[in-house]
């Protein structure tokens, strides 16, 4: 079973910048695939970008294409979500999951397995 917990969320101006991080315990980090995925008020989770298990290779939804990074320390067993150039539409609760390694890119999240709390990210105008 694996834990997950998310931090490095808060309120930033339109244009700024945040650092997501996600630890995982409780399991061999490097043998699972991890996504982020957020939930914005009154809207379904949606899909945000995910990296796999050896970094190399990536996939973002297109809103955070090009704004957004994504990225993995299996050392550390922590994930990360760079966002730059901050949107009020990005407001949203975040979340990392996980999954077991997979040869395909995953977007759906009800294929992700584990879950953290998620971290409030508002981004003002």
């Amino acid at each position: 079973q694996v834990q997950l917990v998310e931090s490095g969320g808060g309120l930033v101006q339109a244009g700024g910048s945040l650092r997501l991080s996600c630890v995982a315990s409780g399991g061999t980090f490097s043998s699972y695939d991890m996504g982020w995925f957020r939930q914005g008020p009154g809207k379904e989770r949606e899909f945000v970008a995910t990296i796999n298990w050896y970094s190399m290779r990536t996939y973002y939804a297109d809103s955070v294409k090009d704004r957004f990074s994504i990225s993995r320390d299996n050392a550390k067993n922590t994930v990360y979500l760079q966002m730059n150039s901050l949107k009020p539409e990005d407001t949203a609760v975040y979340y990392c999951a996980a999954r077991g390694r997979s040869s395909v890119i995953v977007t759906a999240h009800r294929q992700y397995d584990y879950w953290g709390q998620g971290t409030q990210v508002t981004v003002s105008s």
